[in-house]
């Protein structure tokens, strides 16, 4: 599970690199493209791993 999260988090920070990158160059539907990518990477990230649900009870 830590390295998948981590492989989400490697691309995404690689995904904002090349953003940077296409943004200097003034392609900013690029940038703008790459940075989506990105943001759903660190997305991914943080859903991996045990999830936990949490019941609320009713107080009487």
């Amino acid at each position: 599970m830590i390295d998948k999260r981590q492989g989400y988090l490697d691309a995404a920070q690689r995904l904002f690199a090349q953003a940077r990158v296409a943004a200097e160059k003034g392609d900013v539907p690029e940038s703008a493209s790459l940075i989506l990518r990105a943001l759903d990477q660190e997305r991914r990230a943080g859903g991996v791993g045990p999830q936990v649900m949490q019941l609320i009870k009713p107080r009487q």
